[in-house]
């Protein structure tokens, strides 16, 4: 039983994978306040602060990535290839595409727990640093009115709020920012879900790491 739980919310924070931030979506809930260190590495640090209404929390991390912020972004933006590099990510495929956004699908698999699945709106926006290179923010939103309709024995997820920040630092290098609060759903306890979210952070980021040393994302397209 155990193992279950721990299963489906190692899953947590591969949801937001595909590519808010809290300064762009509307909140009433500063979004520079409350936040508390959780837990640092040399690889990211971990903030966490209550969110209204729930005993679930949100998620701030920030490291430093060995690329440039180009390259980042297009290892986030490659969608189609999310099965191949992020964990559990059984499906990932683009439903529509609009002026300013993209709407897209991801089914996760466990394997030793219920999949479950998600449809997305993703924004992006970018403009230059002040240090050269390009700042990206991609925050997105759930819109499963827009993806397929439920499946048996696959667990809809209807609450996934999240994104990325991504900044140039230095020669080759990005300061990275990934917040997220979201419910994948299933009785577990919170704090374990808390607990566990935490870790999901940590491979995510090392997924990131590994994939944009690819040399197609070198030119920031993919």
């Amino acid at each position: 039983m155990e193992r279950r739980i721990l299963c489906e919310f190692a899953t947590i924070f591969v949801l937001a994978a595909t590519s808010a931030l809290p300064a762009e979506p509307s909140s009433s809930v500063d979004p520079n306040e409350g936040w508390k260190l959780a837990t640092q590495s040399k690889s990211v640090a971990i903030h966490t602060r209550p969110h209204p209404g729930s005993s679930l929390k949100e998620f701030r991390a920030v490291g430093e990535i060995d690329a440039p912020s180009g390259a980042v972004h297009a290892v986030i933006d490659d969608l189609e290839n999310y099965p191949s590099f992020m964990p559990y990510t059984a499906e990932c495929r683009l439903i529509k595409r609009e002026s300013d956004s993209i709407i897209t699908y991801q089914r996760l698999s466990p394997k030793i727990c219920a999949d479950r699945d998600y449809t997305l709106r993703v924004q992006k926006k970018s403009w230059p640093a002040a240090a050269g290179g390009l700042v990206y923010l991609n925050w997105w939103k759930p819109a499963n009115e827009l993806g397929p309709a439920e499946k048996p024995g696959v667990v809809r997820v209807n609450v996934c709020d999240g994104g990325w920040l991504l900044e140039p630092s230095g020669a080759n290098k990005t300061l990275a920012t990934y917040s997220v609060y979201t419910d994948t759903g299933g009785l577990i306890p919170a704090f374990l879900a808390n607990r566990v979210s935490q870790i999901g952070i940590g491979r995510l980021f090392e997924a990131v790491r590994k994939q944009v040393k690819e040399p197609k994302y070198s030119s920031g397209d993919h």
